[in-house]
């Protein structure tokens, strides 16, 4: 029989977005916002459906070119992030995050909208809760 805490959906512990991207918006601005307010995972949204998202480490590989110029969104962020449906157990998508050596999961309803967003620093905290036996 399965452990119950396996069963527990991701988006119990994942954060909602605060700050969210336009693959319009420039990056010198999603950096200061990010910076601002201590995110390293910014979705990028299109009519609430992700389309990609941007990261601190896009950002700082941007930041180590020679050459500097003020990069769309659009130019950078990978596309397609990694999406799963509200409900999605955890163990399945920390599975995945640490398969694809992502740091983060866009939380996403049945249109395809993002809800939330569930990243390493939220699987860290899940994994404090079930050892102290809080779930």
């Amino acid at each position: 029989m399965r452990d119950k805490t396996l069963l527990i959906p991701v988006d119990e512990f994942a954060s909602p977005i605060e700050l969210f991207a336009s693959e319009e918006m420039s990056v010198k601005d999603v950096k200061e916002h990010m910076v601002k307010n201590g995110y390293r995972h910014v979705p990028v949204l299109k009519n609430n459906i992700p389309v990609g998202i941007i990261t601190s480490r896009d950002i700082s590989l941007i930041n180590s070119l020679k050459y500097q110029s003020d990069f769309l969104v659009s130019e950078v962020m990978v596309q397609d992030p990694y999406c799963v449906l509200t409900g999605t157990s955890l163990e399945e998508v920390a599975y995945e995050m640490s398969s694809r050596k992502i740091g983060s999961a866009i939380v996403v309803n049945d249109r395809g909208e993002a809800e939330s967003i569930f990243t390493s620093v939220d699987g860290l905290n899940a994994i404090i809760e079930i050892i102290r036996g809080e779930i």
